[in-house]
């Protein structure tokens, strides 16, 4: 049999439907004995920790929200991905939007919160 690259190997997934690539996955789970997304979940931060070596991390945190509350809210929606009321208690009580984020994702954060009107420091 000839040896599959890793090449072919994607070739072949972007050639199955959804129903088709969770049924290899299952396979893989029973013959293997492993869950393959769990093996990718576990490495994607073993890569991320060597670009953090290069660069340091910061916590970006709300120290006051501003006049404009309700657009700072609506921003930290958007950076987060969590619902209002959870946006609101992180706004209302100045507390961090995202922790250990590169420091120019966190400049990008930043700009957006003071865009918004409210008033951001890294820890």
């Amino acid at each position: 049999m000839a040896k599959l690259t890793k090449e072919s190997f994607i070739e072949s997934l972007k050639e199955m439907s959804l129903l088709e690539i969770k049924e290899l996955v299952d396979a893989m789970k029973e013959e293997f004995g492993v869950d393959p997304s769990a093996v990718a979940v576990a490495a994607a931060p073993a890569q991320g920790d060597a670009a953090d070596d290069s660069s340091a991390t910061v916590s970006v945190v709300i120290s006051d929200a501003g006049a404009a509350k309700v657009n700072v809210i609506k921003v930290v929606r958007e950076i987060t991905g969590l619902g209002l009321k959870e946006s609101k208690d992180i706004v209302d009580n100045n507390g961090t939007v995202k922790e250990n984020v590169s420091k120019d994702e966190a400049n990008d954060i930043k700009a957006k919160l003071e865009e918004a009107g409210a008033t951001v420091e890294f820890k």
